[in-house]
């Protein structure tokens, strides 16, 4: 959808000089405006109420009190397409030394209790972040179930993933069983698209689907699809060390993020959740 002068001249930004569309995922539409020189990115969802991007930003509020991110500036509805305005960042090169001992300081801001202020519509389903004591019971019961649920409303799953997929949750409840987990404030979605380094080199977090959960359902993400070199993982190890036996427990968490991606993408995810589930 093409945006004219009319809709721009609706946002709390006066004088706009230019506005362009930029690359900004698939989810929302994003475009770069220039005010006095200054500029700005913009995300766009069309037909949906202002709040549609309250999680994004009560996440990045939460997530900047231990890293940099972007600044959420206005938030409203025009149109009846709902937008958010966010400070503009150079993207530069940077360490990835640097990176992992901001995610381990990101692990390190904990809560009493398992998930977050607010809910998270996505493209698949809701987020159901009510609070719980549990970590077990919250990632089976709020994350993994409803999942497989809209897989196999959408012909996605069969026998062999549910009865493999019941014997992983089965392992997950008992290895949890007795076990303390801390609530770490976690990205929730930390591939290698959302991290970047800023002009001043800086690591910054973007695009966050906040959650207190274990700090092993972030790291699994960023086994998933690369882009977290060996200087990321000895940083963050030696500024929050890792667990022992952690790779026997990534996948699980690996399942998560490539089941969502069978959920939305299909069946040229099915052998990735396979691979995992036949460990169980």
């Amino acid at each position: 959808m093409s945006r004219n002068h009319q809709w721009f001249s609706q946002l709390p930004i006066k004088n706009i000089e230019s506005w362009r569309p930029v690359s900004g995922g698939d989810i929302n539409e994003a475009y770069q405006i220039t005010v006095d020189g200054k500029r700005y990115f913009i995300k766009v969802q069309p037909h949906h109420p202002a709040d549609y991007f309250r999680h994004e930003i009560n996440g990045l509020k939460a997530l900047s009190q231990a890293v940099n991110t972007p600044t959420p500036l206005h938030n409203g509805v025009i149109n009846g397409d709902a937008y958010l305005v966010l400070n503009w960042l150079d993207e530069s090169t940077g360490s990835q030394t640097d990176l992992g001992r901001a995610v381990a300081r990101l692990h390190q801001q904990t809560n009493d209790q398992f998930g977050f202020v607010d809910n998270h519509q996505t493209k698949a389903l809701v987020k159901d972040n009510s609070w719980n004591d549990s970590w077990a019971d919250f990632y089976v019961n709020q994350r993994l179930l409803p999942e497989v649920k809209v897989a196999a409303d959408r012909g996605r799953w069969n026998r062999w993933r549910e009865e493999h997929f019941q014997q992983m949750v089965k392992q997950f409840q008992q290895y949890y069983r007795g076990r303390d987990v801390k609530a770490s404030l976690l990205h929730g979605d930390l591939w290698a698209g959302n991290f970047m380094f800023a002009g001043d080199h800086e690591p910054y977090l973007i695009d966050p689907d906040a959650v207190y959960g274990d700090r092993e359902f972030d790291l699994a993400m960023t086994t998933v699809f690369g882009g977290f070199d060996e200087d990321f993982y000895h940083a963050y190890n030696a500024a929050y060390p890792f667990t022992p036996g952690i790779n026997d427990r990534l996948p699980w968490y690996r399942f998560y993020y490539l089941c969502m991606h069978l959920v939305l993408f299909g069946e040229s995810y099915g052998p990735a959740v396979d691979r995992i589930l036949s460990q169980y």
